[in-house]
C-alpha cells in the first residue's frame, strides 16, 4: 500500500524521472527508495508537501522531511520508504542510483495498475 500511495502520489504530482530501489538486501533502514526528479526548486516542494499532506490524509505519518528550505533535494522519510526529490543536477551529482547499484530495480515511470 505505502509503495503504490508514492508511485500514484509522485506521478499526480508529475514527478519524472522516478526509479524504485529494493535496498531490503543493503540496509536494515528502509525497504525502498524511491528516487525521482522536480523541474524546478518549487516544482521539488510542491512533489514533497503534496506527498506528506496526503499520507497524512491516510494515516501514513512521515518519520522525516529534509532539504524543504533549499528544495534542490528534499528526503521523505515514510520508514519502510524512503523518497528522494531531487534536481536533475542534483540527482545527477549524487547518482544515488549508482551508489545503490546491485540492488533489485522494482521499476520506473507510472504506477503500477
Amino acid at each position: 500500500m505505502l509503495l503504490k500511495f508514492i508511485l500514484s502520489t509522485l506521478d499526480d504530482m508529475k514527478a519524472k524521472d522516478v526509479t524504485t530501489l529494493n535496498v531490503t538486501a543493503m540496509t536494515s533502514m528502509t525497504d525502498y527508495m524511491i528516487i525521482c526528479s522536480g523541474t524546478s526548486r518549487r516544482h521539488t516542494k510542491s512533489v514533497a508537501e503534496h506527498l506528506v499532506v496526503e499520507g497524512k490524509k491516510l494515516g501514513l505519518q512521515p518519520l522525516g522531511v529534509e532539504g524543504e528550505d533549499e528544495a534542490d533535494w528534499i528526503l521523505v522519510d515514510f520508514g519502510a520508504a524512503v523518497v528522494h526529490i531531487m534536481l536533475p543536477e542534483t540527482r545527477e551529482f549524487y547518482s544515488l542510483e549508482k551508489l545503490w547499484s546491485g540492488n533489485e530495480k522494482v521499476g520506473n515511470g507510472p504506477t503500477p495498475k
